[in-house]
This record gives C-alpha cells, structure tokens and sequence, in this order.
C-alpha cells in the first residue's frame, strides 16, 4: 500500500475535511479527493462518509487510522530526527494570548534558541483562543497555548498550567470600599466603582462575579483596553477595579502599589492548554519545546 495514500488519509481523518487536509499536505483539494478515492478503491471500502461540512470516517476507516497513524508518526520521527540536514536550523511557530505568551512562555523557549545544536529560530504570534487555534489547525502555527480546550482528532491538547484570578484596585478603592463593608455586603458593595476590562463584554469580571459572587456584575467597562498590561497599568493608576491574572499583578500587590478587594477562599482558575497538530510531536523541535513549556510550568502554579 502506498504511504502516500496513507498519510493522506491519515490527515483527512484527522482533520475532519478534505479542504483542511489539503491545506496541511501541501496539496490541492481534487488531489487528496483522488488519493482517498484510489485507497478506497485499493481497499474495496469507503472509508469516508461525505457531508455537508466536512466528512465523517466509517467504522473501516477509524479502523484504519487506528492501526495506520502511530506507524506514519513513527516514520516522521525518524525522518526528522535522523535524516534531516543538522545544520539546518528549524523554526518554530508559536501562538498564543498576548500577556501569557510574553511573560510565561517566550522567556522560557528563548533559552532554547541558541547555538547548541538543539536549538531552534522562533516566531510568535498573539491572538485569541479561537484565531490561535484556527491558526494552528490551518498549518500556520505549530505550537498554541489556549485557554479553551479543541476538539475532534486534528488538536491534541495537554493541560499546561491554572491561571488564579484575584480582584483588584488601586489602594485608595480598597480605603474607600473597605474589607469589612465588602465581606457584609458582597458584590453590592462594588457596583459604584469603575471597571478596567480588556473587553466591552467583561469577560474577566464576569467570570470573577459568577465563580465568586453567583451573579452578574451590575456595573459597565469605564475604561477597556486589548491588553490585560494596560489593564494592570489603568488599575494601578487608580481608574477602577479589575480582575487580572495574580502572576501579571503579583510584583505591584508586593510593593503596594496595588491591592486586593477580595480575597475569596476558594479563587477563580483558568487552565491553559499546549496545542499541537495531532502527530507533530514527532518532529524533534515542538516535542522539545512542548517539554521546555512543560518543565518550565512547574514554577508557574
């Protein structure tokens, strides 16, 4: 059996479409169409059902793909990590939300970019959950850090890190509110303060009021920015409440020159997810820098 028609297969079952799977191979749609119509014919089986989006495999073809992937992922091993020219330098393309991706996880890969032989060129890009993982499916990126989990079989996801939320303002809000009036009153007690939020929907503090408080906040975005550092920046010059990531704030909460409005016993987390093209870890430079994230996210927690 050809490996080619093999390995086409194996993407067009991993990525649920034709048109996706060309994408990745490199190929044109009438070319991977052709290559799964000659495997089917080989076989005497379909091993598609066709749909309107995309295609569904048969019980012959998840068969197939079972017996047939890990055996293709070995062979890209080998062929990436034994054949490939050494002293070519591989480039990796990492994607992933702005704040994290700048403060976590490129001053951890950047060790791994030097001249050891091992090392690697990188490239960044920012986006959010949706576009970073569209990316990645696409063939743009082949590393994501996501804060939402994919599904179907073209991602896999491994759990990377929490995320711990905490409520904050610049000290004169905290003076003003005070602790004792919060703990009797709940969120009540915050609704004439003004909100520094990265989005006109508050998806930080909304999250923060349902986890914390089980309700909605009752207040609007007085000051929004794309940027969880610029809302650090706004909070601390004193224009309102915000919910940031505790690593982001955790240097201004040392020296005072933020503090928290709640200090809730149980704090909201959010999980962040390493992402890669199903079968790419057997490339040597993401499956090392997939470890190095890893290894690093030990301190993180």
């Amino acid at each position: 059996m050809d490996l080619a028609l093999l390995r086409t297969f194996v993407t067009v079952h991993r990525a649920g479409s034709f048109t996706r799977a060309a994408a990745l191979l490199g190929l044109s749609q009438p070319a991977v169409t052709s290559q799964i119509r000659t495997l089917e014919r080989q076989l005497g089986k379909p091993l598609f059902l066709r749909q309107a989006r995309g295609v569904t495999p048969t019980t012959i073809g998840d068969e197939l793909a079972h017996k047939a992937a890990p055996h293709l992922d070995a062979l890209v091993e080998i062929a990436e990590s034994g054949l490939d020219d050494e002293s070519s330098l591989r480039t990796l393309h990492l994607a992933g939300p702005p704040e994290f991706t700048a403060e976590r996880a490129l001053p951890a890969l950047t060790e791994l970019t030097g001249d050891d032989g091992q090392g690697f060129a990188l490239r960044a890009s920012f986006g959010t959950a949706e576009e970073t993982l569209e990316g990645l499916a696409s063939g743009h990126h082949d590393l994501a850090i996501s804060t939402a989990r994919p599904r179907g079989a073209l991602l896999t996801a491994t759990p990377l890190c929490d995320e711990e939320h905490v409520l904050v303002a610049a000290p004169r809000w905290v003076e003003r509110i005070g602790a004792e009036a919060l703990r009797l009153k709940g969120a009540p007690a915050l609704e004439d303060l003004p909100v520094v939020e990265v989005h006109e929907s508050l998806p930080f503090v909304s999250r923060y009021w349902a986890s914390v408080f089980d309700s909605r906040p009752a207040t609007s975005g007085t000051v929004i920015v794309p940027d969880l550092r610029a809302v650090l920046a706004c909070a601390m010059g004193g224009a309102g409440l915000a919910v940031l990531p505790r690593y982001l704030c955790a240097s201004a909460l040392d020296d005072g020159t933020i503090a928290m409005l709640h200090d809730p016993a149980v704090p909201p987390l959010r999980t962040y997810f390493l992402v890669v093209r199903t079968g790419t870890l057997a490339m040597p430079h993401i499956a090392r820098a997939h470890e190095w994230l890893q290894r690093a996210a030990t301190a993180w927690c």
